[in-house]
């Protein structure tokens, strides 16, 4: 994996690696890069143990860091994945609440290490961007949901 100027640091409390290797698997252009181990004790962690691991999720260069328990992910991070249909929307969100992850509002959803993510359909961009009264139904509509539907919202667009 090519070195990035500028790349995102994801502090995890020890499960970098699984985190990489679930977003790898989960979503299309990404990769695992190198796995990088501790070469000595430090304090959240043993000589050998996983210390960080280089990925990319969803076209983004990402180092994920074994740091320990002390900083914890919120809702001011996120990654908003745009999909292109109910199909891509649900694959999305099932797979990360699924697997020990949780549901919020609005195409909100965290997983199970803590990691916000919006699983944004195109649809609902699109009718933002449209201002006027169709952006009022759709985020009226937004309002109401977890995850996002794309019927509705096209309904609401529609008025």
């Amino acid at each position: 994996m090519a070195s990035a100027k500028n790349t995102i640091c994801l502090w995890f409390d020890k499960e970098a690696e699984a985190a990489a290797r679930f977003y790898v698997a989960t979503f299309p252009d990404s990769s695992m890069g190198a796995v990088h181990r501790a070469p000595t004790d430090y304090p959240s962690g043993k000589a050998g143990d996983v210390l960080t691991v280089e990925f990319t999720v969803a076209g983004i260069h990402c180092i994920g860091l074994n740091g320990g328990p002390i900083f914890k992910h919120s809702e001011a991070f996120s990654f908003q994945i745009a999909t292109d249909s109910q199909e891509e929307t649900d694959r999305y969100w099932n797979a990360i609440v699924g697997n020990g992850g949780q549901e919020s509002a609005c195409g909100w959803c965290k997983d199970r290490w803590g990691l916000s993510w919006q699983i944004t359909p195109r649809v609902l961009t699109e009718a933002m961007a449209a201002g006027g009264e169709e952006a009022k139904r759709a985020f009226a509509a937004m309002m109401e949901m977890r995850k996002i539907d794309v019927a509705a919202i096209e309904k609401a667009r529609r008025g």
